[in-house]
C-alpha cells in the first residue's frame, strides 16, 4: 500500500541534521506499518520496541535516560547489535513510558548519528501532562487515513493518479465518469488502511461495513483504556453526536445538541482529548478574512470532521445508495459527507489548515477558507454539480475577493472571479498565485 508519506520519511533519514522523529496520527492509520516498511526499504537492520508491550525498560530509564545506556538496553532486548550507519530504531507507543520521551533530547544533542523513530496514537494527550518533552529537538510528522490518490493507488487505478498528478485536464475530463465512481466508492470505503485492504481484497461493501463497524467499537473501547474514567461519558457523547451536528445546516458545533443544557465547560476536555487522538479534526471560524487567518481565529466557534469519510458514513448508518444515487432525501447528508471528504484532502493531501467564516446575524457562510502566500481562498462545496454560489458571491462583493474557489461534480472551469474545480481532482488543479 503506497504512502505518500514515505518521500517525507526519505527525506528526513538523509538530512544532515536529523532529529529523532515522531510519527502522530490516530490509531489504525497504519503508524506502525509505514515505519518498518520504511525501516525495511531504507535501512539494513530494524531494532523495534513496543511500549505498550515491553515493560522491562520501566526501571531502568527511572535511574537514566542516557543514551549509550539506553542503546546497550535496546541491544540487549533485541539481541541485535545497533549499528548508526545502518539500523532504525523504531519506538512504538513512546508515551507509555515518558522518561524514554524524555530522552529524545539527549539522542538528539548527544547521539545524532542514530536513527531514531518513535509514533504513539495517544501522543497529543502525552504533550497535556506533565511530560518533559523534548521541544526542538524531534522533528514531526503527521499520517493520516488513506487520501484519495492513495486509495486509487491502492484500487490498482495508477493511471488515473497519474492523470491527476500531471494535471492533464483533457485526460481528466475524458476520465470523469470513472473518476467520479471511484470518488463515491471513496466515500463508502473511506481510507482507513485494514479497511481499504479488505475492500481490495474481496471487493465486498458489506464486509468493509463490517471492519468500519468493528473500528468504531474499537475506538469506543479505546476511551475506556486509556482516557480518565471521569471523561469517558463525555467521550462517548461528543463522538457519537459528531455526524449530526454536520448533518444541520448551520454546521457550527452546539454543546445543547450534545446534552440538554449543556455548556462548553461541560465538554471541552472530551473534544481536547479526541482532537489530540487525532480522531477528530477543529476547523475554527473567523469572523474576517485576514492574513494571517490565525489572527481572527474564534476559539469558541468551529465544526467538529472525524478522521475518516468512511467511518463518518458507518456512523450515520448510510447506505450507499445515498451516497451514488442523486435523492433529495439524502441532501443533507450527503453534503456533510462531502465536506468531510473535502476537509480531509485539504489536511491529508495538501497539508492545509482550514477555516470557516460565517459573519454575525447572517445565515451566509463560506464552507472554508485556505490561506495562500499572499491570498486567502473562500472555498464552497457542493455535492453534485449545483453551480449556485450566493453565499460566495456575497462574500467576493464584501472583501472585494478577486478569485474564489467552488468544488463540486462539475467540471474545470474558471470565470472572472470564480474557478470550480471536480471533487476528485481538486487537489492536484488548486489554483496558483
Amino acid at each position: 500500500m503506497e504512502r505518500f508519506l514515505m518521500e517525507d520519511l526519505y527525506q528526513w533519514k538523509n538530512r544532515a541534521d536529523r532529529k529523532p522523529l515522531i510519527l502522530r496520527g490516530a490509531r489504525q492509520v497504519g503508524k506502525t506499518w509505514l515505519m518498518k516498511e520504511f525501516g525495511r526499504q531504507a535501512f539494513r537492520d530494524v531494532v523495534y520496541i513496543n511500549f505498550e508491550r515491553e515493560k522491562r525498560l520501566h526501571d531502568f530509564l527511572a535511574e537514566s535516560i542516557e543514551p549509550r545506556r539506553i542503546l546497550l538496553a535496546l541491544q540487549m532486548i533485541a539481541g541485535q547489535t545497533i549499528d548508526p550507519e545502518n539500523t532504525l530504531i523504531i519506538l512504538d507507543e513512546i508515551q507509555e513510558e515518558p522518561r524514554m520521551l524524555s530522552s529524545l533530547k539527549y539522542f538528539c544533542e548527544e547521539a545524532p548519528e542514530y536513527a531514531v523513530m518513535c509514533a504513539g496514537s495517544q501522543m497529543g494527550v502525552a504533550l497535556h501532562k506533565e511530560t518533559s518533552f523534548p521541544v526542538g529537538k524531534v522533528t514531526f510528522l503527521d499520517l493520516y487515513p488513506l487520501n484519495f490518490r492513495e486509495f486509487l493507488l491502492a484500487a490498482g487505478e495508477s493511471s488515473l493518479e497519474v492523470l491527476l498528478e500531471k494535471k492533464d485536464l483533457s485526460l481528466i475530463t475524458a476520465a470523469k465518469s470513472r473518476l467520479k465512481d471511484l470518488l463515491k466508492l471513496y466515500y463508502y470505503v473511506g481510507g482507513m488502511p485494514e479497511v481499504v485492504k479488505q475492500y481490495v481484497d474481496n471487493r465486498d461493501l458489506i464486509e468493509v461495513r463490517e471492519r468500519q463497524i468493528q473500528l468504531i467499537d474499537f475506538y469506543r473501547q479505546d476511551f475506556s483504556k486509556h482516557a480518565p474514567v471521569s471523561l469517558i461519558p463525555r467521550l462517548y457523547q461528543v463522538w457519537d453526536s459528531v455526524p449530526g451536528q454536520l448533518a444541520k445546516e448551520n454546521r457550527k458545533y452546539i454543546y445543547g445538541q450534545v446534552a440538554k443544557g449543556a455548556r462548553a465547560k461541560d465538554f471541552e476536555l472530551a473534544i481536547q482529548w479526541l482532537s489530540d487522538c487525532g480522531l477528530i479534526h477543529l476547523v475554527h471560524r473567523v469572523k474576517k478574512p485576514g492574513i494571517p487567518l490565525k489572527f481572527y481565529e474564534e476559539l469558541s466557534a468551529f465544526k467538529i470532521f472525524l478522521h475518516d469519510v468512511g467511518l463518518f458514513g458507518a456512523m450515520s448508518e448510510l447506505p450507499l445508495s445515498a451516497i451514488v444515487e442523486s435523492n433529495k432525501l439524502f441532501e443533507e447528508a450527503k453534503g456533510a459527507l462531502t465536506e468531510q471528504y473535502v476537509l480531509q484532502q485539504f489536511i491529508s493531501d495538501m497539508k492545509k489548515r482550514p477555516y470557516y467564516y460565517s459573519a454575525e446575524n447572517s445565515r451566509g457562510e463560506i464552507d472554508f477558507l485556505i490561506q495562500g502566500s499572499t491570498i486567502i481562498w473562500p472555498v464552497e462545496v457542493k455535492a453534485e454539480e449545483n453551480l449556485q454560489a450566493k453565499s460566495l458571491r456575497a462574500y467576493v462583493a464584501k472583501y472585494n475577493c478577486t478569485q474564489a474557489v467552488r468544488i463540486s461534480m462539475s467540471d474545470y472551469r474558471e470565470q472572472d472571479w470564480l474557478v470550480n474545480l471536480p471533487l476528485y481532482g481538486f487537489t492536484q488543479l488548486w489554483p496558483t498565485e
